[in-house]
């Protein structure tokens, strides 16, 4: 877990699309009960006096950052994670070196003209995730984010065994380049990773499982940030979701959680 540990800058903390190869342009999932499911993110996002997500699961200026679909036959395969959706310079290509590194491909979905427009990868520990085409920055939606914060996936981390081999398929895969970011477990010190997409900005975290991260699954974990942490927490619980970890800061106040949704799904809240 590196988001409570790196010096974003504001761009990457407010706006909620960027542009660019390895940038994280959203994330989606698709579980059963999704009534249920609906209605527990739609309670445990739209905390505090100003929430930044509406009911709906859009940012509270109405643009769609993450999707909750219901697992019909079409979507059977797909693992029950969410899934962010990072954008690479040729789909095909990184789909197919997925696959030579050891990861496999679950759905590849072309245009009328044949060429790759997005595919769901599974890394060789499990881990699912989406790539797409960069997004031309002109098609990118127009956003407000000078006066407060909006809803938006504010980091995405993978904690795994073997966070260095895992560091190198992602660098394959998606074209980021990677920092080392020191850390200690009792008297031992090793690095994590934090992944940098084309513009040098931090997009993603590769930390290893152990010391704090040790009871952390071994999937991505999209970090959306709410109004009011308490609160979201208490109802996690209350709308029969479960909170695997949670952190304080020095202040007393929580800096990150991950839960589990009703059926299973993982999930990191940070406060807006």
């Amino acid at each position: 877990m590196l988001s409570v540990r790196t010096n974003r800058t504001r761009r990457s903390l407010t706006i909620p699309f960027a542009s660019g190869v390895g940038a994280v342009l959203s994330a989606d999932i698709a579980v059963p009960e999704h009534e249920r499911e609906v209605r527990f993110y739609s309670r445990v996002l739209p905390t505090g006096e100003r929430p930044l997500w509406n009911t709906d699961l859009m940012n509270n200026q109405g643009t769609p950052i993450i999707g909750l679909g219901a697992r019909t036959e079409e979507y059977a395969t797909l693992p029950l994670q969410w899934m962010p959706h990072i954008q690479v310079t040729d789909v095909a290509a990184s789909a197919q070196r997925a696959i030579e590194l050891g990861g496999s491909e679950l759905m590849h979905h072309r245009g009328a003209d044949g060429a790759s427009e997005w595919a769901v990868l599974i890394d060789p520990n499990g881990a699912a995730f989406g790539i797409v085409a960069v997004v031309p920055a002109e098609a990118i939606p127009a956003t407000s984010v000078e006066a407060e914060p909006v809803g938006r996936i504010a980091w995405l981390d993978l904690t795994v065994r073997d966070a260095t081999t895992t560091r190198d398929f992602y660098r394959e895969v998606i074209g980021w380049t990677a920092q080392d970011l020191a850390m200690k477990d009792q008297a031992d010190s090793y690095a994590d990773y934090m992944m940098l997409g084309d513009t040098g900005e931090p997009a993603a975290g590769v930390c290893h499982a152990r010391g704090p991260n040790a009871d952390l699954p071994p999937v991505w974990l999209i970090y959306l940030p709410v109004g009011d942490l308490d609160e979201s927490l208490k109802r996690v619980e209350a709308e029969g979701g479960r909170v695997l970890k949670a952190t304080r800061g020095k202040n007393g106040n929580y800096t990150y959680a991950v839960i589990q949704d009703p059926v299973g799904a993982f999930v990191a809240l940070a406060p807006g």
